[in-house]
């Protein structure tokens, strides 16, 4: 018992005296909460995030998209256009996968998974492309024929979008994901399936992974700062407020809708 309360006081102490999390000297990173079909929030937030740039020169600036940009809300469409339209030329953008983006394309191969894709907001997605559900076929027959009506009504830029998706991101010591990591795992050794869809296992952890997890996936009323973490899913679809972390030197900010 003694020799256990005493690692339990040398890891706290460790833990409080670790120095802050930082980004790289001369970098400022703007990481974004998930969008889930609201293009109107997103273009918001955007120039918001340029008007800050503009105020505060800097060397190099990094724009991080969490992922989940379809679903739920009603212009996924609209959102991947502006995404695709280059709307930051001077900032670095990285565009993360997130679960619902992965659905969609599996969607497209697999019409089999659509009643679970259509119960989270799959649905929003199809009619954003002008894709209905026909009532005068079979389900089966129904989910083929969205399919294929989805995989038409796609721009080629749209798909490829889509395709490129990055899994990770880092910036000093940072890593940005999804969904979070599974705990205990070596961070260059982490499933897909874990880093888009992991969720409990990570969010109640407090264990520390080598660097502060910035992710979205779990919905919370405001941005969950944690010591191991940073959520930015604030339920941008159904609360009206999309996050954006703010990263500077040791610093830590946020910008809202």
């Amino acid at each position: 018992m003694a020799v256990t309360m005493v690692l339990q006081i040398l890891q706290k102490l460790f833990t409080s005296s670790a120095a802050p999390a930082a980004v790289p000297t001369g970098t400022r990173v703007y990481a974004v909460g998930d969008i889930h079909g609201r293009a109107d929030l997103l273009q918001t937030l955007v120039d918001r995030i340029k008007a800050d740039a503009e105020e505060n020169p800097i060397e190099r600036r990094v724009l991080v998209y969490i992922g989940d940009y379809v679903d739920r809300g009603l212009q996924s469409r609209d959102v991947i256009e502006y995404l695709c339209s280059d709307p930051t030329p001077d900032f670095e953008v990285v565009c993360l996968k997130g679960n619902h983006d992965a659905w969609l394309l599996d969607f497209l191969d697999d019409p089999g998974i659509g009643p679970s894709w259509l119960n989270i907001g799959g649905q929003a997605t199809l009619l954003s492309y002008g894709v209905g559900l026909s009532a005068e076929l079979e389900p089966g027959k129904r989910l083929q024929a969205a399919s294929e009506a989805l995989r038409s009504a796609l721009p080629s830029h749209h798909l490829d979008f889509l395709r490129e998706l990055a899994l990770s991101h880092t910036e000093g010591d940072y890593l940005f994901v999804h969904a979070g990591i599974r705990p205990g795992i070596a961070l260059d050794a982490q499933r897909e399936q874990d880093l888009l869809w992991i969720r409990d296992e990570f969010t109640a952890d407090d264990s520390q992974h080598g660097k502060c997890v910035v992710h979205g996936h779990s919905v919370s009323t405001a941005p969950e700062h944690r010591r191991n973490r940073i959520g930015i899913d604030t339920g941008a679809y159904a609360t009206g407020r999309l996050t954006c972390l703010r990263l500077e030197g040791e610093a830590q900010g946020f910008l809202t809708t």
